[in-house]
Parts: C-alpha cells; structure tokens; sequence
C-alpha cells in the first residue's frame, strides 16, 4: 500500500472509541506507513431537528440543545485526545500517523462521512454500537447509509468482544472476493501471529466429504450423464478456489503455517455457513466480499455479506 493512504475511524467520543483505536492497531504492521485519522462530525442539533432552526418558537429549545452539543463536544475532544495518545504511546505509532479530525455537519453526518472517505483512504473504521450519531449502528439510519453507499472502500465493523486472532476469509469467484482476499493479504502480510482460515461454503448438495488439496488434483474431465462425474468436476472447481486463495496469500507474505483451508457443505444459507463457521472455529473475525455472484446480491450491500453483518453481531466483520 502506499504511503499516503490513511484509514478513517468514525469515532462518536464514548469510551468504544478508546476500544476501536485498540482493536485498529492490532492490525498495524510495525513500521507503520499509514495514517489514521481519528473522525468525528458534530451537529449542533439533532439532525431530525435541523428544519426548526427558522421557527421562532424553537428558538429557546434550540438554543440548549446547542449549549448541549457544545458541552458534549468536549468530552468528544477529550476522549479522542486519549484514543490518540494510546495509539502512540502503547501501540506505538510515530505521533505524526495520528490525527484529530473535527468538523461541524455540511450536508449531513452520512455524506459528511462518505466525503471524507473519499479523500485517499484505504479503509472505514466503526463500531457496532456506540452513542450519538452512531448509537444503533446496525439499525440507525446513519449506519444504513454507510454501509449502502461505502461501496468504494472496505468497512470494518468493529465487534464488542476482545479481537480474536484468527480471522475467517470467506471466499466464492467474485471480483469482491477476490478484493478481500487482496485487502486480508496487505493487511495481515508480516503478522505472524494471526492465522487465516480460507473458508467456502456450498450451499445444499447435503454432507459431502471435501478435501480441497485432493479434490483439486483430480484431472478435469467434462460432466457427464452419471452423478459422480458431475460430483467430481465441482469438487475439483471448488478445491482449485480455495487453493488459489492460499496462494495468493503466501504470496503476499502470510506463512504457510498460517493459512488453513475449510469447506463444508449442506447449510441452508451462505451467511449462516460463515458465521456458523466461525463461531465453531473460535475465530474473532469474519471478511466477506460486499457483493457476490448472484444479482440478487447486487440489492443493498450483497445479501450474504449483510446477513453476516446482522447475524454475525459477535464478531469484527470487514465487508470489502
């Protein structure tokens, strides 16, 4: 990755911003390159409100939610003022990497957010839950906006327990799963800490045995009338999928021993597969491509990876 490329974390002045910056720099190499921009936009009033500014009568009520808003941005400037110095001093990024960015609302905290994440940044940073302008982040309408409207950049969805270091890659043929194999690599190249798990999933076709190193080894021959060579012919496909994907990540410098390889098969659901899959290996978080292949995935932001995210509430989820 380039040097300039910065990473935007939304951060909403709760003690969860102290915990994202934590979660974040757990993923920084140790010669940092990139900067991370600490993010918040303040509104002086709540933006349901904002179409009362001109009526006389809200004067008096608009004017305490403004003293209001002021007192609470305060202890915003504070906590980020923490955030930061805890990236610097315990994880140890050059305090020329960190920076504070304040600004009043222009077209509302949503596009706000999406104009800033435009400008050379590499990844969103959020948590789940927190308060103000993000409280709800998975049901609140500014959360919805960002993760419909985000489709340019990977979004991190940071979870609430303590990061796991095993990370669940689900991979299919999609150009989006292919970017989050790329995203997982630059990432995690030189963390030899962290294990990766290329993880398929089949959906239906019941219990069947898959042994992707084997299967991928078998000569490729046509699918004929009998069942088995049909058989056959997917399980050579899938095997050479999630080879590939192996070797795509060794070859951007995550060690062998680090990269597994999982599938199963008869879930009745992709993003039911993943997550399940995730909770039963023990992993802290979960990467998707934002689309996959069918075009019922092209509907909001790729019907598995939105799944994941809602039924994946336990975990860090990257959509990508």
């Amino acid at each position: 990755m380039r040097a300039q490329d910065k990473i935007l974390v939304l951060a909403d002045g709760s003690e969860r911003t102290l915990m994202t910056a934590a979660h974040l720099k757990e993923y920084m190499p140790d010669k940092m390159t990139r900067r991370v921009v600490l993010f918040h936009v303040v509104a002086s009033i709540p933006e349901e409100l904002r179409d009362l500014e001109d009526d006389p009568s809200c004067t008096v009520l608009l004017e305490k939610l403004k003293l209001q808003a002021d007192e609470s941005q305060k202890r915003v400037l504070e906590t980020l003022e923490q955030a930061k110095r805890n990236l610097i001093e315990i994880g140890g990024l050059p305090e020329e990497l960190v920076e504070i960015k304040i600004q009043r609302v222009r077209h509302g905290i949503a596009r706000d957010i999406i104009e800033e994440a435009r400008k050379g940044y590499v990844a969103v940073v959020l948590r789940r839950r927190g308060l103000g302008t993000l409280k709800n982040i998975i049901l609140g309408s500014v959360a919805v906006k960002l993760l419909q409207s985000l489709t340019f950049i990977p979004v991190i969805l940071v979870g609430p327990a303590p990061g796991v270091k095993r990370v669940l890659l689900a991979v299919d043929a999609s150009q989006n799963s292919l970017r989050a194999i790329d995203f997982v690599a630059a990432t995690l190249a030189g963390h030899n800490d962290y294990e990766v798990c290329v993880f398929h999933g089949v959906v239906g076709l019941g219990a069947i045995d898959f042994d992707p190193v084997a299967d991928a080894q078998r000569p490729p021959r046509p699918c004929e009338e009998q069942e088995d060579d049909c058989l056959d012919a997917f399980k050579c496909k899938v095997g050479r999928l999630v080879l590939s994907v192996r070797d795509r990540l060794m070859a951007a410098g995550i060690a062998a021993d680090h990269v597994s390889i999982k599938v199963t098969s008869g879930a009745t659901s992709r993003a039911g597969a993943i997550v399940s899959a995730a909770e039963d290996g023990g992993f802290g978080t979960i990467v998707v491509g934002r689309r996959g292949l069918s075009r019922v995935e092209s509907f909001f932001m790729g019907r598995v990876s939105h799944a994941v995210v809602h039924e994946g509430k336990q975990f860090s989820v990257w959509v990508v």
